[in-house]
């Protein structure tokens, strides 16, 4: 791999203009794909084979007017201290809402809250349901002003009105502020780490580049595809941080290699070659785990996986022929001044740098680093154990919201579980009395005694499936409200066997139950698929059993670390203020699975960068200790560069208004925080020591079996006739700390 990498960069390097011409005409063509294609769609979740969406498969079959994708509001209001809604001037100001609520653009109906049973039994709150014509999406501004103008007009009165639903939230803009602040820190890191201009503008333009190609043709894409527009901002916000990377380490390597005496498109050459092969396997890595989450089984995750996977793809297209096209026009201006002027060798000759000085720390004290980074990781990973799973919901938004005070509303005065519903559906197409089945529906609900309200069947125009509505006790994340759900599901196979009817519980807390648990049954799965793997591609790279085991182990503690941190800001309330954490609560069901397969692909990156210059320096004579330091001393700083990188993207991503992208941009950036600097800079070195030799141990049937991919630029070095390392070189016996 490393000889066809090395001619493919020394192609790119001379026909620079060419490879650069066909990149931007690509960039070109998605955007005008992308500016053609219809508004990708909102959010939807789907879990198939689940009973919730068994449930509402039914309803969409039986009841199609009802299951029409119009968007919802919900109004509720509230009469003065002393007052209620149902005395004469109460009525008179609901009947004003309502009129005012009908009259709005778009608007295809509205429930009057005395028609409806939708006034409190104290008589002083009601809500009005407005449906719309058209989604969440497809409102229109004169839609959501007219919306907000009925509700300012009741205020005037003296009446509290407060609003919930998804026509109230306004469309999710991403306005470009935590991709700007990300370049904007990768621009000072890249010039810091270089100290050339153009040396920096290279991975940032790259990067772009490609991160444009990947989001462009997820918007040409969208409506066909059903890619949401949160699918777009996980693929930006993981291609924008591996695109940066890739290219950084291709150029840091072209520096290195031009400081050696190389000519330029030798030294491009050779620069691909070498820590192309790196970024192929790590690329293939983050694909294989992203793309793995498809194993969930869950749309949207499948969706938002193979989405970014792709960017990444395109990322690693762009860091093996566009980087080095960019070297080409960039030929020693890439150097800082300083290297410029240096001889060749100057910088192999001077003092030892930060990361040899670390490097060589590690390997006096291996066991007390690695104590100290396993033991300090997991007090951070305690709070992982008491994680609570949830899907969001108005009752997570700010306190001062009009959402969250709609919802905090409802739940004083029509109860906690008024907000969280469930839908039990009846499906009495083979019962003898669908009429009877319902009944008895209701009465065996009623009679567990564990729900506050439980309405009566509806039926739809044949007459033979019906929905109740059973409203619990207590709220939709509270645990009784999860037991009153297995309960109600524990009754359908008596109602079955009795009356023929089929019964389906559905609503937001079974969704959250049925979500949780088709998580928690892909776990295994999926971390097996991901985990070998990437074992089997890391095994490719090392040539050895010990030090994939070793960098899967050490994602294990990283991911547990970050999901302890999350736990402790998202869901405990840590320094919520700090991160912009407007209301702790329950953490996102997926976000487990997704940081496992997201982190997982990342974590493998720096093994792959940081172990592989190890590998080539034992490969080429240096002892296992040596190789090590060798390993640090071209790595390290370029790997911390890169990480601090890719924390920066992930960081701003915490400024964004959605909750959901601002657990992602948390998660994933403390995870690359913990794992660059704890695991692989810290842990890694520290068990390399301990191993010694053992480490790049690989039995002998074994190595006779895997292809030799030479990640290491063993062939490459031999075929130009610069290596004068033996095919097996002899080394002294080690053992730890030397």
């Amino acid at each position: 791999m490393a000889t066809f990498l090395y001619r493919l960069g020394r192609r790119a390097f001379r026909r620079r203009g060419l490879v650069a011409l066909l990149w931007v005409a690509v960039l070109v063509g998605a955007g005008v794909a992308s500016s053609a294609a219809p508004a990708p769609p909102e959010d939807s979740f789907s879990m198939p084979g689940t009973e919730s969406q068994k449930a509402f498969d039914l309803l969409d079959e039986q009841f199609p007017a009802a299951s029409a994708e119009g968007a919802t509001a919900r109004v509720v209001i509230r009469a003065p201290a002393g007052g209620k809604i149902s005395d004469p001037a109460g009525k008179a100001q609901v009947g004003e809402l309502v009129t005012a609520l009908g009259a709005g653009p778009q608007v295809s109906s509205v429930d009057d809250p005395f028609k409806a049973d939708a006034v409190s039994k104290d008589g002083t709150t009601a809500y009005a349901s407005v449906t719309y014509k058209v989604n969440a999406m497809e409102l229109t501004d004169e839609a959501r002003d007219a919306l907000t103008a009925a509700t300012d007009a009741a205020r005037e009165g003296g009446y509290t009105v407060e609003t919930g639903g998804d026509a109230v939230v306004a469309e999710q803009e991403m306005g470009g502020t935590a991709e700007l602040i990300g370049i904007g820190v990768a621009a000072v890191v890249l010039l810091l780490t270089f100290g050339s201009l153009v040396a920096a503008g290279m991975p940032l333009l790259s990067a772009i580049i490609g991160v444009g190609i990947g989001i462009s043709a997820i918007g040409a894409l969208g409506s066909t595809l059903e890619l949401s527009a949160t699918t777009s901002t996980l693929a930006m916000m993981i291609g924008l941080a591996v695109a940066i990377d890739y290219a950084l380490f291709i150029v840091s390597r072209y520096r290195a290699e031009i400081a050696e005496g190389r000519t330029p498109e030798d030294a491009a050459g050779r620069a691909v070659g070498t820590a192309g092969s790196a970024v192929v396997f790590a690329g293939l890595t983050v694909v294989v785990a992203l793309s793995g989450l498809a194993i969930v089984n869950i749309p949207i995750l499948t969706k938002m996986g193979l989405a970014a996977a792709g960017t990444v793809g395109i990322a690693v297209l762009i860091a093996l022929t566009l980087t080095p096209a960019l070297l080409g026009f960039a030929g020693r201006k890439a150097l800082s001044r300083k290297d410029r002027k240096a001889p060749a060798g100057a910088q192999a000759a001077a003092g030892p740098r930060l990361g040899t000085r670390w490097a060589r720390f590690v390997l006096r004290r291996p066991v007390t680093v690695l104590l100290t980074a396993v033991l300090g990781l997991g007090v951070i990973a305690v709070p992982a154990a008491g994680m609570e799973l949830g899907l969001p919901d108005e009752g997570s938004s700010a306190p001062d919201s009009t959402q969250r005070k709609a919802y905090d509303m409802l739940s004083e005065s029509f109860g906690a579980g008024f907000n969280g519903p469930l839908m039990v559906t009846v499906d009495a197409r083979d019962a003898d009395d669908p009429q009877a089945a319902a009944d008895s529906v209701g009465e065996r609900i009623g009679g567990l005694g564990e729900a506050a309200a439980v309405t009566p069947a509806n039926f739809n125009e044949e007459g033979d499936t019906a929905v109740l509505t059973v409203v619990p006790k207590t709220g939709p994340s509270d645990s009784d409200t999860e037991s009153l759900v297995h309960d109600i599901r524990a009754l359908s196979g008596g109602i079955e066997a009795d009356t023929g009817a089929t019964m389906l519980v559905t609503g937001a807390t079974a969704m959250t139950i049925d979500f949780s648990q088709t998580l928690d049954d892909a776990l295994v799965p999926y971390l097996a698929l991901v985990v070998g793997l990437a074992f089997l591609l890391l095994m490719l790279v090392f040539r050895s059993v010990l030090v994939p085991l070793k960098a899967a182990l050490g994602f294990l503690l990283s991911v547990a670390a970050a999901l302890g941190a999350v736990v402790a800001v998202f869901q405990w309330g840590w320094l919520a203020d700090v991160f912009g954490v407007d209301q702790p609560g329950p953490i996102m069901s997926m976000m487990p699975i997704f940081m496992i397969g997201v982190v997982f692909g990342l974590a493998m990156d720096y093994e792959v960068f940081l172990v592989t210059r190890m590998r080539e320096a034992y490969v080429h004579g240096q002892s296992a200790a040596d190789s090590v330091t060798t390993g640090f001393t071209h790595g390290g700083r370029v790997v911390a560069a890169a990480a601090i990188i890719m924390i920066s993207v992930f960081s701003g991503f915490i400024l964004e208004n959605d909750a959901m992208i601002k657990m992602m941009g948390f998660g994933l950036a403390i995870a690359v925080l913990f794992d660059a600097f704890v695991v692989r800079m810290a842990i890694v070195p520290a068990v390399l020591a301990l191993l010694g030799t053992k480490a790049w141990w690989l039995p002998k049937w074994l190595d006779r079996i895997l292809p030799n991919v030479d990640v290491e630029g063993e062939k490459l070095h031999r075929e130009l006739g610069d290596t004068a390392a033996p095919a097996e070189p002899t080394r002294e016996p080690e053992t730890a700390g030397v």
